[in-house]
């Protein structure tokens, strides 16, 4: 049993015990003394088996992983429970290209059995090699298509797959490891973007919306991964049963429906990014704006069954307070601003030790995403209204000036996309 710690990781020893700030969102934990070994072996990657047969410390582990400030790395090469052979294939498919399916259906290996749904199809879909198709008369979108390939498995897990998606063998092995605890009911691997020498194709191997990046999480709302795309994710069928699988009426976000109702419903669900898969990008510029304008239409449909979890800015008062005085051009005051947050956060946490070096991590990296979060509302779900206020207000056009700019330069800094600078941000 092994386990990766979060980005987010911060641990501090001292002789009354450790103190440790990680997960998402961010949770101080004092610990005592006898919780320096466990995190000895896992700040060092180590077999923590033996520490798992404590009530204690299993309890602590169990802890961890629910905060999402450790992640389970399951031994590939240990036999599991699930295997290949106990898996079936769901595949909507509308107006898809025959050859891509027949490519699909051959990389998919032993699965027990593969469905392809033919949610409506223009032209009906002609039988593919390995697989059953299954004719839906009118077109009802994606979840609609993947509760009709639902109803048909027999298996205890089930693989949601798009028909563009290339898969890839080693995938398998990566997933279903997750499966050997009881308390998983959704995988997902990451999904890059095939890559091409075009522009277009070029951005959107390092800004894909279906890639939500190398690290590992606990899936929930609120979190750094909030969902997971249905583009690729191995499923629990007992877990997605109950459920009532996928929301039909949603034409779009019903992956994010779904994963969010699963762990409402007690269950967990993890993005595993050393599973990879790709997606082939969408074609035309057109087409990449069509498709991102689709996910955000989904925001309204999902609130209304999740209040609050689409919220696209939360952040305290001291945050927000800085960052509108350096937006406004009182960069000073600003800095000041957030530099009293981390003295209020000092006295917050009162006697416990080491509170100016907990409240200044906590404090920095909370002002720092909350920038972010910021500059993302106002450059996207708020972008009518910051357009309306450029119009108007030159102190408007560069608060949207900056806030287009910094943070997709630091993401270009972080990944390097095959790109120029200029061209990414501009994009």
């Amino acid at each position: 049993m092994r386990f990766m710690i979060d980005s987010s990781w911060w641990r501090r020893s001292s002789s009354d015990g450790e103190t440790l700030v990680a997960g998402s969102p961010l949770r101080v934990m004092r610990l005592t003394p006898r919780a320096t070994a466990l995190l000895d072996a896992l700040e060092q990657g180590l077999d923590v088996s033996d520490h798992a047969g404590s009530n204690r410390e299993g309890a602590l582990i169990d802890r961890l992983v629910e905060n999402g400030a450790i992640h389970p790395t399951p031994d590939d090469a240990t036999d599991h429970r699930f295997h290949v052979t106990d898996v079936t294939v769901v595949v909507p498919a509308h107006n898809e290209r025959h050859q891509d399916l027949e490519t699909l259906v051959r990389t998919l290996g032993d699965a027990k059995r593969v469905i392809i749904v033919d949610d409506g199809s223009t032209i009906p879909l002609a039988p593919v090699a390995g697989a059953d198709v299954v004719r839906r008369d009118a077109a009802g979108g994606p979840g609609a298509a993947r509760n009709t390939g639902l109803a048909m498995v027999d298996t205890e897990l089930v693989l949601f797959v798009d028909a563009d998606v290339s898969w890839e063998t080693d995938a398998w092995t990566i997933l279903l490891a997750h499966f050997d605890d009881e308390r998983v009911a959704a995988v997902a691997p990451r999904v890059k973007s095939n890559p091409g020498s075009s522009l277009l194709a070029r951005y959107e191997s390092g800004s894909s919306p279906l890639d939500l990046g190398a690290e590992p999480a606990r899936v929930r709302a609120r979190t750094r991964v909030s969902y997971v795309p249905a583009a690729a994710i191995l499923v629990r069928v007992d877990s997605l049963r109950a459920v009532d699988g996928f929301d039909a009426s949603l034409r779009y976000g019903e992956d994010v429906d779904l994963v969010w109702r699963l762990d409402e419903a007690g269950h967990t669900c993890r993005y595993e990014p050393r599973a990879v898969v790709f997606h082939q990008p969408r074609s035309t510029w057109m087409d990449a704006w069509r498709q991102r304008v689709s996910y955000g239409s989904a925001a309204s449909a999902l609130d209304e069954r999740h209040p609050g979890a689409v919220t696209p800015l939360r952040i305290n008062r001291w945050s927000a307070t800085a960052w509108s005085l350096v937006g406004l051009g009182h960069v000073v005051i600003g800095v000041i601003t957030g530099a009293w947050s981390t003295v209020m956060l000092v006295r917050k946490l009162g006697n416990v030790t080491d509170r100016v070096p907990i409240a200044m991590r906590l404090a920095g990296r909370g002002n720092l995403h909350a920038g972010r979060l910021i500059a993302s509302a106002l450059t996207r779900a708020w972008w009518p209204i910051t357009l309306c206020a450029c119009l108007v207000s030159r102190r408007a056009r560069r608060m949207a000036l900056i806030a287009a700019v910094v943070p997709n330069v630091a993401t270009w800094l972080t990944t390097r996309p095959d790109v120029d600078v200029l061209r990414y941000v501009a994009l």
